[in-house]
């Protein structure tokens, strides 16, 4: 007689999957875990996990991930929960935010970033300051003058 034996093997890694130069994509795309994109995805992305943008992948629609990694081109705008890491002779046209951000000699970038790496939601939108902060201050009253 057989007894079967628990499975004590810890749990294996986030799924990694691979969408290589031939693979076009119209629509949206939702993964977890990683994905190392080489094709043409045209839609908006949106992961938790870890988006690495291969050299020859071309992206037309905005990313929102925990951890991007560019070596090819995106048209759209990348908010990134953690980090973006922008390569040599990466491509981005669109504004960037994240908590950190990484980039090689030789990227093109044309767009705006917001990186701070105290904020706890990169995703949220900036708040206002009211009119009474952004006015420089009159120290010409400072120590009774």
């Amino acid at each position: 007689m057989t007894t079967a034996t628990p499975n004590t093997n810890p749990a294996p890694n986030p799924a990694k999957n691979v969408l290589n130069a031939d693979i076009e994509i119209k629509g949206s795309l939702k993964f977890s875990g990683e994905l190392h994109l080489d094709g043409k995805v045209e839609g908006e992305i949106q992961t938790e996990g870890m988006l690495n943008v291969g050299e020859t992948a071309v992206i037309n629609g905005n990313v929102t991930a925990g951890n991007v990694s560019v070596r090819g081109k995106i048209h759209g705008n990348i908010v990134a929960k953690e980090k973006v890491d922008l390569k040599a002779k990466a491509e981005l046209f669109g504004d960037l935010r994240a908590s950190r951000l990484a980039v090689e000699e030789g990227v093109t970038f044309v767009g705006k970033t917001d990186v701070n790496p105290n904020k706890v939601a990169p995703a949220a939108a900036p708040q206002a300051r009211p009119a009474e902060l952004t006015r420089p201050l009159d120290l010409s009253r400072v120590g009774g003058r």
